[in-house]
């Protein structure tokens, strides 16, 4: 152990902001950004608070690392290290200079096997090392659920824990040794035994005088870890200078490198979810079962499982015993038989009868996930309200959880406050989001805070258990130690950074717990004739307030069927996700850095790579709905405006379809001159896009148009009116001024032929051909047709044309939206309101009738009703009778079929592709569902100077799937957009769910259907 002292005297006054960015210019060979976007982004972390840093810097190895640190102390200018931004306390915030670790310096440097250890750098995703571990049979014991990406230099920065703690310790406990550099510019590795201490001058001495503070009042139990963790310098712990700078929060040193430990991978861990009438009760079970080793005891609130089914689905909830509150308990085993003979035994002793078994697999993993959504599914109470971190990771010893929590709830109520209580029941540890009004001040959040910690201490508890003190708990330390005890804490800290330049403000010398935070200072942004943001009191404030930076979309989520975020995904950088961009719109709502409102080029260049897919409305725990608050930013920005031509061009679409397909042979001649590829890129060029793009085609024949033809003899044209065509019940009407409780008009049929046999009248069904369907891609209606007509219903079709205005959204034209939203309900209002299902064929049309259609036009009950009717046709033809086709029919053998299958990204955000799943298994198909986006993404894709991002998205799943698949196998994809990417891109014809059940129909159905 070497140790390297670099002392450099460095004057504050120095520390202008120009000067600190031309210096570390000159030292960095990594970026360094003080634009006022990326300071916004960089203003907060995952937590209450709000602090704007001079500048961002992305050292791209140790050496710049090491440059950037010199740099800040010869100009006396703080310095706050940050891996993934995941903190909650407030850790990873500051008013200096912030270093991002996770984008480069992120290496895992060796992983040794025979040691069972792993050398890695701090911006190492701890996901990544359990990948690069698993194969050896190993993996990093803690994982806390922000895993997928937080890094390891934040998790030994915090002492993070995770469900696994109980097994493996805590951070911590796993870590050998640490490289790091103090805030006078010494660096050396911390490591334990004799003379561990030597390399900080004075430590053993401080030691040696407190020994009496340190073993009465530090380590106490396992998930003490507020202040700092001097108990391991102590001789009987081994002397460990490496396990006691774990939780420091950059405090007093900045990590370059760690040694960590690895344990063996459980064989065949069994979940086992235990019931309790009451959160209390089942703390009360956690000593019992303990005394049986489990992997992890986890508690969680049933009102938190009513959330995911709320708002996931039923299906997302797998099937749970009864209780107002569970225990997740995993236990392991040699192998399975072993685990869950553990398992019943555990359950035995329990207390309870109300007892599920999960072994390894979809409905564990599914358990899990709920689990680790908590942060941002705890960011809403049931009744709607926005709770807030800040007492989020109290801890006391486990034989008093149940007791400490009895006295909470009491605590609770008697502020008027609410949340959803999870944690990791067997440390002691619970995590807890409060609806403490923080929209005018932070006085309420004192005043709970004070007597929270007041509760904690009197249980012998620590304020945190795994997330550190940061700005949110550091004032409240003394609640919990003696004056003497925060006298050493203030020592040692001085020993290591004297000047108080490492992430001032936190722990020692901390700042107010009420001061820097930023809901309360951000602006009402109130409904303006766009979206009604009904779900957040009409505040598109609120809104934004959802992301409470759990960073979720920062994480690479494909492989468990995630698409959020595929901006970042493709580029890696903060601005592109979905949190990155939330916290611009966020300093917009606030005015002070970013001050020029809705048309700030910080916030338009946030936005411009968001693909408006929006998975974050249904990947991101906290419900964050990028694509709508993009859309709304637009319709402020450009109302009244000269748009982008794009806007015109793409968001017009629909419009100029119907014209050019709307005049006989007008389609072929524009094909025609449009496939000169000069005239095309002039074409491109004028409309906005990149003229490496290939323009659509136009139908020569729109679907309305061949129904009017040679339709089929089974479809009703239902004019715009009421009336009905010659089809297949001419004397059937349709009221158009029809109200919830209306019958159609007419005399019942007289029997007709039902999937091939004489039955009763068929029930009727809407084809709903959004204008996509109608005029570019009219073979996927009309295989809709044959599909329908073969599962037993009669066809309806509206003659008028009803778009849904999704071009004009994801363009930000919420006027015009609005009017094509409000002609398509005078269309299909008449059906819903009489249970009429609508059955859509484009994904990201029909999820506009399933979720913005209200959002706009909220006061309109036909809007409920057409929301309410609208399906996908899986979800049709797997529904149960009366609406589903019924037992007679079957769904055609599609045992031949091998698919590469991409499912749209509104489709899995809005409708989830579980019918579509479903209907393919029971089919026979072979298949392979992808996930992320195609990158075309509508008009994103087609705009200019979104190609290389587009490509880049496609490249996550698309390109790589369509390269690897094997002559003769289908490329299954229902969104144009998704067709029109593989053929771009790849050269690969890909066809509709429609297309494909009609192709493998009984040829003589087929034919009759499509007479």
């Amino acid at each position: 152990m070497v140790a390297v002292t670099e002392t450099v005297a460095g004057d504050p006054s120095r520390s202008d902001s120009a000067d600190v960015v031309q210096a570390l210019r000159s030292a960095l060979r990594g970026a360094v950004d003080d634009s006022t976007r990326r300071r916004a982004e960089y203003s907060t972390d995952a937590s209450n608070y709000r602090v704007v840093p001079q500048v961002v810097a992305f050292p791209q190895d140790t050496d710049d690392v090491l440059a950037a640190l010199a740099v800040t102390r010869e100009l006396g200018v703080p310095l706050t290290a940050r891996g993934g931004g995941t903190s909650v306390a407030g850790n990873a915030v500051g008013t200096g200079v912030v270093l991002d670790f996770s984008t480069h310096v992120n290496r895992i440097l060796e992983i040794d096997p025979e040691a069972q250890t792993a050398r890695v750098e701090p911006g190492v995703i701890m996901a990544s090392l359990q990948k690069a571990a698993a194969p050896h049979g190993l993996r990093f014991g803690p994982d806390p659920s922000t895993q997928a990406r937080a890094t390891l230099g934040g998790m030994i920065g915090n002492n993070a824990c995770g469900p696994r703690a109980v097994a493996y310790g805590r951070t911590a406990d796993n870590v050998l040794a640490l490289d790091v550099v103090d805030g006078t510019g010494r660096r050396f590795e911390a490591r334990s035994g004799a003379g561990a201490l030597d390399v900080v001058p004075g430590l053993d001495a401080l030691v040696r005088g407190h020994l009496d503070v340190i073993r009465t009042e530090l380590g106490r139990f396992g998930r003490q870890v507020s202040g700092y963790s001097l108990e391991h310098l102590l001789p009987e712990k081994g002397t460990d200078l490496a396990k006691a700078l774990v939780g420091t929060e950059g405090t007093v040193a900045t990590l370059l490198g760690a040694t960590v430990r690895l344990v063996p991978i459980a064989a065949a861990p069994v979940l086992v979810v235990l019931g309790y009438p009451d959160m209390p009760t089942a703390a009360d079970a956690v000593p019992a079962l303990l005394a049986h080793a489990p992997l992890a005891i986890e508690g969680m609130d049933s009102r938190l499982v009513d959330v995911v089914r709320r708002v996931r689905g039923a299906a997302a909830v797998p099937p749970l015993p009864e209780g107002g509150g569970w225990l997740m308990v995993e236990v392991g085993g040699s192998d399975l038989t072993e685990a869950l003979d553990r398992a019943h035994a555990l359950a035995a002793s329990a207390g309870t009868t109300a007892v599920g078994l999960f072994p390894p697999g979809p409905e564990a993993a599914a358990m899990w996930r709920i689990r680790e959504d908590g942060a941002g599914l705890g960011g809403r109470t049931p009744s709607g309200e926005q709770a807030w971190p800040g007492f989020e990771d109290s801890a006391v010893p486990p034989e008093r959880l149940g007791a400490y929590l009895r006295e909470l709830e009491a605590l609770m109520a008697s502020h008027r406050v609410d949340g959803l209580a999870y944690g990791h029941f067997g440390d002691g540890c619970v995590h807890l989001r409060l609806d403490i009004p923080l929209e005018r001040s932070g006085n309420p959040l004192r005043a709970f805070m004070t007597e929270a910690a007041a509760l904690v201490a009197s249980h012998g508890g620590s304020l945190s258990g795994e997330h550190g003190d940061g700005r949110a708990r550091s004032e409240l330390l003394p609640v919990m130690y003696s004056a003497q005890t925060i006298g050493l804490f203030g020592a040692f800290k001085d020993l290591l950074d004297p000047r108080d330049l490492l992430n001032p403000g936190v722990l020692v010398r901390p700042r107010p717990l009420d001061a820097d935070l930023r809901r309360p200072h951000a602006r009402p942004l109130l409904a303006d004739h766009g979206f009604s943001f009904a779900h957040d009191a009409g505040d598109l404030t609120t809104a934004l307030h959802r992301c409470v930076g759990v960073g979720k979309c920062r994480a690479d989520s494909t492989a468990t069927g995630g698409f959020m975020c595929p901006s970042y995904l493709a580029t890696k950088d903060e601005k592109d996700s979905t949190r990155g961009r939330a916290r611009v719109l966020q300093e917009m709502a606030n005015g002070t850095l970013v001050s020029g409102g809705w048309s700030s080029p910080e916030v338009h260049e946030s936005l411009d790579l968001c693909l408006s897919c929006k998975a974050c409305s249904s990947d991101c725990p906290a419900g964050v709905d990028m694509a709508q608050y993009k859309s709304e930013v637009l319709h402020r920005s450009y109302r009244g405006k000269l748009r982008p031509a794009s806007h015109y061009a793409l968001g017009w679409l629909p419009r100029w379809a119907r014209l050019i397909t709307g005049v006989p042979g007008l389609s072929s001649l524009v094909n025609a001159v449009l496939g000169v590829r000069p005239v095309a890129t002039v074409v491109l060029a004028g409309g906005g896009m990149d003229t490496r793009r290939q323009m659509v085609t136009f139908a020569r024949r729109p679907f309305r148009s061949w129904v009017r033809g040679t339709g089929s003899g089974s479809v009703t044209l239902v004019r715009s009116g009421g009336g009905s065509e010659r089809r297949h019940h001419p004397e059937r009407k349709v009221r158009a001024g029809a109200r919830p409780g209306d019958r159609f008009l007419g005399r019942p049929g007289k029997g007709t032929q039902h999937g091939g046999t004489t039955g009763p009248r068929r029930p009727q069904v809407v084809l709903w051909t959004d204008s996509f369907s109608d005029t570019l891609a009219p073979s996927v209606a009309r295989a809709a047709v044959a599909v329908l007509v073969d599962a037993g219903y009669e066809v309806l079709v509206p003659e008028d044309n009803a778009c849904c205005g999704l071009t004009w959204i994801s363009t930000g034209q919420l006027d015009g939206a609005k009017k094509q939203l409000t002609h398509l309900l005078g269309v299909l209002g008449p059906f819903a309101v009489n249970g009429i299902p609508i059955v859509g064929l484009e994904p990201s049309c029909t999820a506009v009738l399933r979720s913005d259609l209200r959002d706009l036009l909220p006061d309109d009950p036909r809007a409920v009703a057409v929301a309410r009717e609208t399906r996908t046709l899986a979800e049709l033809l797997t529904a149960p009778a009366p609406i589903g086709p019924g037992d007679r029919w079957r769904v055609p053998d599609l045992s031949d079929v091998t698919a590469v299958v991409q499912p749209h990204c509104h489709h899995h955000s809005v409708m989830t592709f579980t019918p579509d799943r479903r209907l393919l298994t029971d089919a026979g198909a072979q298949f392979s569902a992808l996930a992320g986006c195609c990158g075309l993404a509508g008009n994103f894709g087609m705009e200019k100077g979104h190609y290389d991002v587009s490509v880049a998205v496609a490249e996550n799943a698309l390109l790589p799937a369509l390269r690897d698949a094997a002559a003769g196998d289908v490329f299954l994809a229902d969104g144009f957009s998704c067709r029109t990417q593989a053929d771009q891109l790849a050269g690969v014809q890909g066809v509709h769910l429609a297309e494909l059940l009609a192709a493998h129909l009984p040829a003589r159905r087929a034919v009759d259907n499509l007479a």
